[in-house]
């Protein structure tokens, strides 16, 4: 396992802090759709594609805002 350098870290997320992040409104909940279709653009289907993963993680916070605030559709 490689060891975590936590200080290039930390220097490294903040590039990505504004962009990949938990959503707790609405309108962060859009600014992460609309980065989503973009890398889907870049990425497509292209599994080993370098923001691949990135693509995954924002899907993943995608559908957790998802689960929390939007009511399943054709559920009676």
């Amino acid at each position: 396992m490689q060891n975590l350098d936590v200080s290039k870290t930390v220097y490294n997320w903040s590039s990505l802090a504004d962009t990949v992040f938990v959503t707790h409104t609405e309108a962060e909940y859009q600014k992460l759709i609309t980065l989503l279709d973009r890398l889907i653009d870049e990425v497509g289907e292209n599994e080993s594609h370098a923001l691949a993963s990135r693509t995954e993680i924002v899907h993943v916070l995608i559908e957790k805002y998802e689960d929390e605030h939007v009511p399943e559709l054709g559920v009676e």
